[in-house]
C-alpha cells in the first residue's frame, strides 16, 4: 500500500538512486509501524533486479533483514510503551478502552498467526509488530513467526516482482499488488468484526434475560 503523496514513478527512482539500501530501509520503517510504502519499494527492487539493474539475492536478502530488525524494533516500541498510545489514539476517535481492551484479547489470541500472515495484510504489515509486544506475545515465539513471515514475504514479493518484471510494467505489479492487498485487508476486518459483533449480541442477550421480571401480584381480597 503505497502513500497517496508518493508516486510510482517517486518510488521507482528512489530504488534505482539507492538500490539496496532504499529496499532495507523501506520495509524496516514500514515494519516497525511507520506508514511508509515498504512493499512497493520492495517490488521495485524485485522489478529493478528482474531488468539486471540490481542483483536478485541482494534484493531478496535486504527485503528479509529489513523485514525481520524492523519487526522487533516495533514489537520493542509495542511492548514498552504501545498501550498508552493505543489508549490515547482510541480516545481520539472514541473508541472505548473496554473496546481495544477487547481487540487485545483478540490478537492475543491469535497472535503467532497474525504476525506470519500479517506480513501479506495491508496495514497489519504496519501494525502487526508493535500490536504484538502490546499484547506481550513471547519474544521468542515473536521472533519464530516474524522471521518466517519476513522471509516468506520477500520471497514471495521479490521472485513474482522479478519474474513478472521482465514482462509487466511496474505500475501494473503495483496495481494487483494494491487490489491484492485490499482484499485480503477485508477478509481480516470481517475476521476480527465478525467474532466481536457475535460476543456483543450473546452479551445483550445475557444481560436481558438476567434481568428481573417483575412478580404477579396477588389478587387482593376484600
Amino acid at each position: 500500500m503505497t502513500l497517496d503523496f508518493i508516486s510510482i514513478e517517486t518510488i521507482q527512482e528512489i530504488a534505482q538512486q539507492y538500490g539496496y539500501w532504499a529496499v532495507f530501509s523501506g520495509i524496516f520503517l514500514e515494519s516497525l509501524g511507520l506508514p511508509i510504502p515498504g512493499e512497493t519499494v520492495t517490488i521495485a527492487g524485485g522489478f529493478l533486479a528482474g531488468n539486471d539493474q540490481l542483483n536478485y539475492w541482494i534484493v531478496l536478502a535486504d527485503a528479509s533483514l529489513g523485514a525481520i530488525f524492523g519487526g522487533n524494533v516495533g514489537y520493542w516500541i509495542g511492548r514498552r510503551g504501545g498501550w498508552p498510545l493505543l489508549l490515547s489514539i482510541g480516545r481520539i476517535f472514541r473508541i472505548r478502552e473496554e473496546q481495544l481492551e477487547s481487540l487485545k484479547r483478540q490478537f492475543g489470541e491469535n497472535a503467532p498467526r497474525t504476525v506470519f500472515l500479517g506480513r501479506f495484510i495491508a496495514l497489519l504489515r504496519t501494525f502487526a509488530s508493535p500490536l504484538a509486544g502490546i499484547v506481550q506475545m513471547p519474544y521468542l515465539q515473536f521472533t519464530v513467526y516474524n522471521t518466517l513471515g519476513a522471509v516468506t514475504w520477500a520471497s514471495v514479493v521479490v521472485s513474482l516482482s522479478y519474474f513478472a518484471g521482465q514482462f509487466v510494467p511496474l505500475e501494473s505489479m503495483v496495481a494487483w499488488a494494491g487490489q491484492f492487498a485490499f482484499v485480503m485487508l477485508l477478509i481480516a476486518i470481517a475476521w476480527i468484526a465478525i467474532p466481536l459483533w457475535l460476543e456483543s449480541r450473546k452479551v445483550k442477550e445475557v444481560v436481558v434475560s438476567s434481568d428481573p421480571q417483575p412478580d404477579d401480584q396477588p389478587a387482593s381480597g376484600m
